[in-house]
Protein backbone atom coordinates (compact mmCIF):
# COMPACT_ATOMS: atom_id res chain seq x y z
CA UNK A 1 0.00 0.00 0.00
CA UNK A 2 2.82 2.37 0.94
CA UNK A 3 4.55 1.60 -2.38
CA UNK A 4 1.35 2.49 -4.25
CA UNK A 5 1.07 5.82 -2.40
CA UNK A 6 4.73 6.56 -3.17
CA UNK A 7 4.18 5.73 -6.85
CA UNK A 8 1.15 8.01 -7.05
CA UNK A 9 3.06 10.86 -5.43
CA UNK A 10 5.98 10.46 -7.82
CA UNK A 11 3.54 10.36 -10.75
CA UNK A 12 1.90 13.55 -9.48
CA UNK A 13 5.30 15.27 -9.27
CA UNK A 14 6.23 14.07 -12.76
CA UNK A 15 2.87 15.24 -14.14
CA UNK A 16 3.36 18.71 -12.64
CA UNK A 17 6.85 18.81 -14.16
CA UNK A 18 5.43 17.86 -17.59
CA UNK A 19 2.76 20.56 -17.31
CA UNK A 20 5.47 23.14 -16.56
CA UNK A 21 7.65 21.92 -19.42
CA UNK A 22 4.75 22.25 -21.86
CA UNK A 23 5.10 26.03 -21.59
CA UNK A 24 8.03 28.25 -22.55
CA UNK A 25 9.95 29.74 -19.60
CA UNK A 26 8.90 33.32 -20.47
CA UNK A 27 5.27 32.22 -20.78
CA UNK A 28 5.39 30.57 -17.36
CA UNK A 29 6.89 33.70 -15.82
CA UNK A 30 4.08 35.77 -17.34
CA UNK A 31 1.46 33.33 -15.96
CA UNK A 32 3.01 33.52 -12.49
CA UNK A 33 3.11 37.33 -12.58
CA UNK A 34 -0.58 37.41 -13.55
CA UNK A 35 -1.47 34.93 -10.83
CA UNK A 36 0.46 36.95 -8.23
CA UNK A 37 -1.70 39.97 -9.06
CA UNK A 38 -4.81 37.82 -8.57
CA UNK A 39 -3.42 36.53 -5.25
CA UNK A 40 -2.87 40.09 -3.98
CA UNK A 41 -6.51 40.94 -4.83
CA UNK A 42 -7.74 37.84 -2.97
CA UNK A 43 -5.60 38.52 0.11
CA UNK A 44 -6.87 42.11 0.33
CA UNK A 45 -10.46 40.91 0.20
CA UNK A 46 -10.24 37.76 2.31
CA UNK A 47 -10.81 35.43 -0.65
CA UNK A 48 -9.13 32.18 -1.69
CA UNK A 49 -6.83 32.32 -4.71
CA UNK A 50 -5.86 28.63 -4.73
CA UNK A 51 -8.12 26.93 -5.35
CA UNK A 52 -10.52 29.67 -6.29
CA UNK A 53 -14.03 29.63 -7.70
CA UNK A 54 -15.72 31.33 -10.68
CA UNK A 55 -17.43 33.96 -8.51
CA UNK A 56 -14.09 35.13 -7.07
CA UNK A 57 -12.49 35.28 -10.53
CA UNK A 58 -15.48 37.26 -11.81
CA UNK A 59 -15.09 39.80 -8.97
CA UNK A 60 -11.39 40.13 -9.81
CA UNK A 61 -12.18 40.78 -13.49
CA UNK A 62 -14.70 43.47 -12.57
CA UNK A 63 -12.09 45.20 -10.42
CA UNK A 64 -9.38 44.81 -13.07
CA UNK A 65 -11.59 46.20 -15.83
CA UNK A 66 -11.38 49.66 -14.23
CA UNK A 67 -7.71 50.00 -15.19
CA UNK A 68 -6.82 47.26 -17.71
CA UNK A 69 -7.53 46.56 -21.37
CA UNK A 70 -10.00 43.83 -22.33
CA UNK A 71 -7.15 41.75 -23.78
CA UNK A 72 -5.45 41.84 -20.36
CA UNK A 73 -8.58 40.43 -18.72
CA UNK A 74 -8.63 37.50 -21.13
CA UNK A 75 -4.93 36.83 -20.57
CA UNK A 76 -5.40 36.86 -16.78
CA UNK A 77 -8.16 34.24 -17.07
CA UNK A 78 -5.84 32.01 -19.09
CA UNK A 79 -2.97 32.51 -16.63
CA UNK A 80 -5.06 31.75 -13.54
CA UNK A 81 -6.49 28.66 -15.26
CA UNK A 82 -3.03 27.31 -16.17
CA UNK A 83 -1.65 27.83 -12.66
CA UNK A 84 -4.65 25.92 -11.29
CA UNK A 85 -3.93 23.03 -13.67
CA UNK A 86 -0.27 22.95 -12.63
CA UNK A 87 -1.38 22.78 -8.98
CA UNK A 88 -3.85 19.98 -9.75
CA UNK A 89 -7.06 22.01 -9.50
CA UNK A 90 -9.86 22.59 -12.02
CA UNK A 91 -11.31 26.06 -12.54
CA UNK A 92 -14.38 26.46 -14.76
CA UNK A 93 -13.42 29.59 -16.71
CA UNK A 94 -16.47 29.12 -18.97
CA UNK A 95 -18.89 29.45 -16.06
CA UNK A 96 -21.82 31.82 -16.85
CA UNK A 97 -20.85 34.20 -14.02
CA UNK A 98 -17.50 34.75 -15.77
CA UNK A 99 -18.66 34.71 -19.39
CA UNK A 100 -21.65 37.01 -18.88
CA UNK A 101 -19.58 39.39 -16.79
CA UNK A 102 -16.97 39.50 -19.56
CA UNK A 103 -19.69 40.17 -22.13
CA UNK A 104 -20.98 43.09 -20.06
CA UNK A 105 -17.47 44.51 -19.58
CA UNK A 106 -16.81 44.16 -23.32
CA UNK A 107 -19.96 46.13 -24.19
CA UNK A 108 -18.96 48.93 -21.83
CA UNK A 109 -15.26 49.26 -22.64
CA UNK A 110 -14.93 47.74 -26.12
CA UNK A 111 -11.99 45.60 -27.22
CA UNK A 112 -9.89 47.95 -29.33
CA UNK A 113 -6.25 47.86 -28.30
CA UNK A 114 -4.05 50.88 -28.75
CA UNK A 115 -0.77 49.15 -29.48
CA UNK A 116 2.72 50.59 -29.56
CA UNK A 117 3.63 52.10 -32.92
CA UNK A 118 5.51 49.97 -35.44
CA UNK A 119 9.03 50.98 -36.41
CA UNK A 120 8.71 51.42 -40.18
CA UNK A 121 11.54 51.66 -42.73
CA UNK A 122 12.08 55.42 -42.39
CA UNK A 123 11.90 55.16 -38.58
CA UNK A 124 14.49 52.39 -38.64
CA UNK A 125 16.86 54.48 -40.75
CA UNK A 126 16.49 57.39 -38.31
CA UNK A 127 17.23 55.05 -35.38
CA UNK A 128 20.36 53.62 -37.06
CA UNK A 129 21.52 57.18 -37.70
CA UNK A 130 20.86 58.07 -34.03
CA UNK A 131 22.95 55.07 -32.90
CA UNK A 132 25.84 56.15 -35.15
CA UNK A 133 25.72 59.75 -33.92
CA UNK A 134 25.14 59.19 -30.21
CA UNK A 135 26.64 55.86 -29.12
CA UNK A 136 30.31 56.57 -28.40
CA UNK A 137 31.13 53.04 -27.21
CA UNK A 138 32.25 51.17 -30.34
CA UNK A 139 31.12 47.71 -29.19
CA UNK A 140 27.69 48.91 -28.02
CA UNK A 141 27.21 50.86 -31.25
CA UNK A 142 27.91 47.75 -33.34
CA UNK A 143 25.74 45.56 -31.11
CA UNK A 144 22.79 47.96 -31.03
CA UNK A 145 22.75 48.35 -34.82
CA UNK A 146 22.84 44.57 -35.26
CA UNK A 147 20.11 44.16 -32.65
CA UNK A 148 17.77 46.66 -34.35
CA UNK A 149 18.33 45.39 -37.88
CA UNK A 150 18.09 41.69 -37.02
CA UNK A 151 15.08 42.32 -34.78
CA UNK A 152 13.28 44.16 -37.56
CA UNK A 153 14.23 41.98 -40.53
CA UNK A 154 13.43 38.72 -38.73
CA UNK A 155 10.14 39.93 -37.27
CA UNK A 156 11.37 38.61 -33.93
CA UNK A 157 9.59 38.62 -30.61
CA UNK A 158 11.77 40.11 -27.86
CA UNK A 159 12.08 36.70 -26.18
CA UNK A 160 13.29 35.12 -29.43
CA UNK A 161 15.79 37.90 -30.05
CA UNK A 162 17.43 37.78 -26.62
CA UNK A 163 17.57 33.97 -26.63
CA UNK A 164 19.41 33.64 -29.95
CA UNK A 165 22.49 31.44 -29.51
CA UNK A 166 25.55 31.24 -31.76
CA UNK A 167 24.60 27.63 -32.54
CA UNK A 168 21.24 28.88 -33.91
CA UNK A 169 22.74 30.82 -36.82
CA UNK A 170 24.35 29.78 -40.09
CA UNK A 171 25.85 32.20 -42.60
CA UNK A 172 25.24 31.04 -46.19
CA UNK A 173 25.89 32.52 -49.63
CA UNK A 174 22.45 34.18 -49.77
CA UNK A 175 22.49 35.60 -46.23
CA UNK A 176 21.82 34.01 -42.87
CA UNK A 177 19.66 31.16 -41.56
CA UNK A 178 18.38 31.52 -38.00
CA UNK A 179 16.78 28.64 -36.12
CA UNK A 180 14.25 29.57 -33.42
CA UNK A 181 14.22 26.64 -30.98
CA UNK A 182 11.07 27.64 -29.14
CA UNK A 183 8.63 30.54 -29.21
CA UNK A 184 5.32 31.77 -27.79
CA UNK A 185 3.31 29.90 -30.45
CA UNK A 186 5.61 26.85 -30.49
CA UNK A 187 5.30 25.47 -26.97
CA UNK A 188 6.25 21.94 -28.11
CA UNK A 189 9.64 23.14 -29.32
CA UNK A 190 9.37 22.05 -32.96
CA UNK A 191 11.36 25.10 -33.97
CA UNK A 192 11.17 27.53 -36.87
CA UNK A 193 13.82 28.35 -39.48
CA UNK A 194 14.07 31.95 -40.70
CA UNK A 195 16.12 33.24 -43.61
CA UNK A 196 17.40 36.81 -43.86
CA UNK A 197 19.03 37.74 -47.19
CA UNK A 198 21.75 40.32 -47.78
CA UNK A 199 20.40 43.84 -48.36
CA UNK A 200 21.62 45.94 -51.30
CA UNK A 201 22.19 48.90 -48.99
CA UNK A 202 25.09 47.80 -46.80
CA UNK A 203 24.41 50.52 -44.20
CA UNK A 204 21.18 48.76 -43.23
CA UNK A 205 22.11 45.14 -44.00
CA UNK A 206 21.25 42.94 -40.98
CA UNK A 207 23.52 40.11 -42.17
CA UNK A 208 26.60 42.32 -42.44
CA UNK A 209 25.89 44.08 -39.15
CA UNK A 210 25.45 40.77 -37.33
CA UNK A 211 28.70 39.50 -38.83
CA UNK A 212 30.43 42.65 -37.64
CA UNK A 213 29.07 42.23 -34.12
CA UNK A 214 30.17 38.59 -33.95
CA UNK A 215 33.67 39.48 -35.22
CA UNK A 216 34.13 42.43 -32.85
CA UNK A 217 32.62 40.86 -29.72
CA UNK A 218 34.95 37.83 -30.01
CA UNK A 219 32.40 35.76 -28.17
CA UNK A 220 31.58 32.58 -30.10
CA UNK A 221 29.29 30.76 -27.67
CA UNK A 222 26.12 31.32 -25.67
CA UNK A 223 23.69 34.18 -26.28
CA UNK A 224 24.54 36.41 -29.24
CA UNK A 225 23.39 39.75 -27.83
CA UNK A 226 23.65 39.10 -24.07
CA UNK A 227 20.82 41.51 -23.34
CA UNK A 228 17.53 41.12 -21.41
CA UNK A 229 14.13 41.50 -23.05
CA UNK A 230 13.43 44.53 -20.83
CA UNK A 231 16.65 46.16 -21.99
CA UNK A 232 15.58 45.62 -25.62
CA UNK A 233 12.49 47.79 -24.98
CA UNK A 234 14.57 50.40 -23.13
CA UNK A 235 17.11 50.49 -25.97
CA UNK A 236 14.41 50.97 -28.59
CA UNK A 237 12.85 53.84 -26.63
CA UNK A 238 16.23 55.48 -26.04
CA UNK A 239 17.18 55.57 -29.71
CA UNK A 240 13.64 56.49 -30.79
CA UNK A 241 13.94 59.57 -28.58
CA UNK A 242 17.39 60.41 -29.97
CA UNK A 243 16.00 59.98 -33.48
CA UNK A 244 13.35 62.63 -32.82
CA UNK A 245 10.48 60.14 -32.55
CA UNK A 246 7.89 60.01 -29.75
CA UNK A 247 9.66 57.44 -27.58
CA UNK A 248 6.64 56.66 -25.37
CA UNK A 249 4.76 55.40 -28.44
CA UNK A 250 7.35 52.69 -29.19
CA UNK A 251 8.17 49.50 -27.32
CA UNK A 252 9.80 46.10 -27.49
CA UNK A 253 7.21 44.87 -30.01
CA UNK A 254 7.77 47.79 -32.41
CA UNK A 255 10.49 46.07 -34.46
CA UNK A 256 8.33 42.98 -35.03
CA UNK A 257 5.17 44.93 -35.89
CA UNK A 258 7.28 47.27 -38.02
CA UNK A 259 8.51 44.37 -40.13
CA UNK A 260 5.00 42.95 -40.60
CA UNK A 261 3.49 46.35 -41.47
CA UNK A 262 6.36 47.28 -43.83
CA UNK A 263 6.16 43.90 -45.57
CA UNK A 264 2.40 44.33 -45.99
CA UNK A 265 2.89 47.84 -47.39
CA UNK A 266 5.37 46.41 -49.91
CA UNK A 267 2.79 43.84 -51.05
CA UNK A 268 4.22 40.71 -49.39
CA UNK A 269 1.77 37.81 -49.26
CA UNK A 270 0.08 36.99 -45.98
CA UNK A 271 1.57 33.47 -45.80
CA UNK A 272 5.10 34.81 -46.38
CA UNK A 273 4.72 37.35 -43.57
CA UNK A 274 3.45 34.58 -41.29
CA UNK A 275 6.38 32.33 -42.22
CA UNK A 276 8.77 35.02 -40.95
CA UNK A 277 6.86 36.17 -37.85
CA UNK A 278 5.76 32.70 -36.78
CA UNK A 279 2.10 33.67 -36.35
CA UNK A 280 -0.10 30.55 -36.31
CA UNK A 281 -3.34 32.35 -37.18
CA UNK A 282 -4.09 35.08 -39.69
CA UNK A 283 -5.91 37.40 -37.25
CA UNK A 284 -2.91 39.48 -36.13
CA UNK A 285 -1.22 39.48 -39.54
CA UNK A 286 -4.41 40.72 -41.22
CA UNK A 287 -4.52 43.52 -38.69
CA UNK A 288 -1.03 44.61 -39.82
CA UNK A 289 -2.10 44.35 -43.47
CA UNK A 290 -5.26 46.36 -42.81
CA UNK A 291 -3.24 49.08 -41.10
CA UNK A 292 -0.70 49.13 -43.92
CA UNK A 293 -3.48 49.57 -46.49
CA UNK A 294 -5.42 52.31 -44.68
CA UNK A 295 -4.31 54.95 -47.16
CA UNK A 296 -3.42 52.73 -50.12
CA UNK A 297 -6.97 51.35 -50.47
CA UNK A 298 -8.75 54.43 -49.17
CA UNK A 299 -11.99 55.22 -51.03
CA UNK A 300 -11.13 58.94 -50.85
CA UNK A 301 -8.31 58.32 -53.34
CA UNK A 302 -11.01 57.92 -56.02
CA UNK A 303 -12.55 61.31 -55.28
CA UNK A 304 -11.16 64.30 -57.16
CA UNK A 305 -11.42 67.63 -55.36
Amino acid sequence: MNELVTDIKSLELETIKNLKNSKAANTLRAYKADFNDFTVFCLKNGLSSMPTEPKVLSLYLTNLSKTAKFSTLKRRIASISVIHKIKGHYLDTKHPIIMENLHGIKRVMGTHQKSKKPILINDLKLIIKAIDENQKNDLKRIRDKALMLIGFSGGFRRSELVNLDYEDIEFVEEGIKIFIKRSKTDQSGEGNLKAIPYFQNQDYCPVLKLKEWIDKSKNKSGKIFKISDKLVAITIKKYALLAGLEANKYGGHSLRSGFATSAAEAGAEERNIMAMTGHKTTQMVRRYIQEANLFKNNALNKIKI
